[in-house]
């Protein structure tokens, strides 16, 4: 079979999907999981590297995942009700339950459905991505355009309601995904491509190791602006375009080294969205129980993948029986008729 045969051709359907986009969130939302355990064990210095290596990319992969699944997102009705019941309404939930482990830890109540607390920034900016999809799709440089407004928002002092720092630094990768096409991840399988992949990742990986305590971490989590950071506006945009580079070049390597048949994990793929809202309330309580032995490398690699094993857990059918209230609530009851002007 060549490669250029159809990628539906080489995938077999499971269900009608993918298995190449569910294997491949399933591994994103394991990095994901695992770094958040990891991010209170940074004093061990493998485990400081870890962390920088899989934030530089982790998201942006999701992030791109997301805009490709969503080019056919338009103000249809039905797609309207989809994004209030998917994005809107388990945000809510998800602010409002992640504020009772900071009340019983920290003693401190705060809710602001403006103001994304911990992951559930993700839900916000997908929702406001998703929303100005129909624009991207119309304009001549769509991908120029997002890149400037990313560096823009890195010269202002952004208010955090919405998630605008995030929204804005992280939204090349949205858009990057509008532009990508079936043919583009034909080309990722290539056996030079993938093997090109794997030594861009391996690679990456040993930098990261040499240079994490030369690069400050705010750079990877696009919270802040330049002077925030500590940096001019000119450093501060070179170092941004950098990331992003680095961010895309990452993700294509992974996503050509991963699977594109059907694998044991490829149904839990279907399901990362569980593990990433509920994996969190997790971490918040076992990050109280790490001892002296976490703080070794053997103990960051046990927590790592514990971190596996957990996203495993949180994508499978029992799990997301007893949590779809939350996860993917049903709201027929909420929706009527699509009103007509007149």
């Amino acid at each position: 079979m060549s490669v250029a045969t159809p990628l539906r051709a080489v995938l077999p359907p499971a269900a009608g999907r993918e298995p190449f986009f569910d294997n491949a969130k399933f591994l994103a939302i394991t990095l994901v999981v695992s770094g958040h355990l990891i991010e209170d064990l940074r004093e061990v210095p493998v485990a400081h590297a870890a962390y920088f290596y899989m934030y530089t990319f982790h998201m942006p992969l999701f992030i791109v995942l997301s805009g490709y699944l969503s080019r056919n997102f338009t103000f249809s009705s039905g797609k309207a009700r989809k994004l209030i019941s998917t994005l809107a309404v388990p945000y809510v939930i998800f602010e409002l339950l992640y504020s009772l482990p900071r009340l019983v830890l920290y003693g401190k109540l705060d809710i602001s459905l403006l103001d994304p607390y911990y992951l559930t920034w993700f839900l916000m900016s997908l929702f406001l991505w998703r929303l100005s999809t129909p624009v991207w799709q119309q304009l001549r440089w769509p991908l120029t355009v997002a890149v400037g407004l990313s560096l823009l928002s890195g010269m202002s002092r952004l208010p955090d309601e919405l998630s605008m720092n995030r929204t804005l630094g992280l939204l090349p990768f949205y858009v990057l995904g509008l532009m990508l096409r079936p043919e583009h991840f034909e080309w990722l399988r290539r056996r030079w491509v993938r093997a090109a992949g794997a030594i861009v990742l391996v690679g990456g990986g040993v930098l990261a190791l040499a240079t994490h305590t030369l690069v400050k971490t705010e750079w990877i989590r696009w919270r802040h602006a330049n002077d925030a950071i500590g940096v001019d506006d000119l450093t501060g945009s070179l170092i941004r375009l950098g990331m992003l580079a680095a961010g895309a070049l990452l993700v294509a390597a992974f996503l050509a080294v991963t699977p594109a048949r059907r694998t044991w994990y490829s149904g839990l793929g279907a399901a990362t969205m569980y593990a990433y809202l509920l994996h969190g309330l997790v971490v918040k309580v076992a990050e109280r129980f790490y001892g002296d032995w976490a703080q070794t490398l053997p103990g960051v690699t046990v927590v790592a993948l514990l971190g596996v094993g957990l996203a495993a857990l949180l994508c499978t059918e029992p799990v997301r029986r007893v949590t779809r209230w939350a996860v993917e609530p049903r709201m027929s009851w909420a929706f009527t008729r699509l009103r007509k002007p007149g």
